[in-house]
């Protein structure tokens, strides 16, 4: 394993939360066959992995030396292919939970649809994995879902971090995949019409860093309730705050560590 893909792993992801030492902790692996980024709304103006990737130049790491758009991008931050990664999974023989993208979104525009599907082929043939595929890119998802036949052992899902961004999960509702997830993070505010018909896991969490955005205590409970009325598993994963830890994940005295259980879907 090289020393650029052994920084990537240790470093967190979209969904997932990690100790403060950088270590994700019941995630195996992040796994990037695309790097780089824009922003595109409300849940993206802290993005770790813009900070991440302008680390990693100074670094001098080759998969981060391309500089987006300073509009919506950064230092090392700009949309890259990385086709010499895709084989990465098959060379792990153990079983993983592997995070697809933990700095990209594998639905960007300038991803094109057969490297997408490469992606997924590679995924297809390591069914002793389990894949975790994130995109707030959720029209160009249900888009090219049409032409990608997800297998059994990936989920997808969408973030949806405030009220403006719940179209996400009807698009999301159109992707054929045994699990499809919200990661209602950083959740910025209540979700009072959040439809979970469809849905097979809701994890929430708080913004954490320098500049994290408060989350409110009835905002979490009104979803955990939401969650638990419509039969869906949910995971609370953190308050946030200046540290991942700093608030701690209790929620009315308990963790919420519910996982999703794969559908069963029809066959052709």
């Amino acid at each position: 394993m090289n020393g650029d893909h052994e920084k990537e792993k240790k470093m967190p992801t979209i969904l997932l939360s990690t100790t403060d030492n950088g270590v994700i902790e019941w995630k195996t692996t992040s796994w990037n066959p695309t790097t780089g980024c824009d922003r595109i709304s409300a849940g993206c103006d802290n993005c770790y992995a813009l900070l991440f990737a302008r680390r990693l130049k100074e670094l001098g790491q080759p998969k981060y030396q391309r500089d987006g758009d300073p509009r919506t991008s950064g230092p090392g931050f700009d949309l890259t292919l990385h086709p010499g990664a895709l084989d990465l999974p098959r060379s792990w023989r153990r079983p993983r939970h592997i995070f697809v993208g933990s700095m990209s979104d594998l639905f960007h525009a300038r991803v094109p649809l057969d490297y997408v599907q490469q992606v997924v082929e590679v995924m297809r043939s390591t069914p002793q994995h389990t894949y975790q595929v994130l995109t707030k890119r959720t029209r160009r998802l249900a888009t090219l879902s049409a032409q990608i036949n997800w297998p059994d052992n990936v989920w997808v899902g969408t973030s949806i971090e405030d009220a403006r961004q719940l179209h996400r999960a009807d698009d999301l509702r159109r992707v054929d995949a045994t699990v499809r997830f919200l990661s209602l993070e950083p959740l910025l505010g209540p979700l009072p019409n959040l439809n979970l018909d469809g849905i097979d896991w809701v994890s929430i969490a708080g913004e954490s860093g320098p500049n994290a955005r408060p989350i409110d205590a009835d905002w979490v409970r009104n979803l955990r309730d939401c969650a638990l009325q419509s039969g869906v598993p949910f995971f609370f994963l953190q308050w946030g705050g200046t540290t991942p830890k700093g608030g701690g994940r209790f929620l009315d005295g308990r963790t919420w560590d519910e996982m999703p259980v794969r559908r069963e879907r029809a066959r052709v």
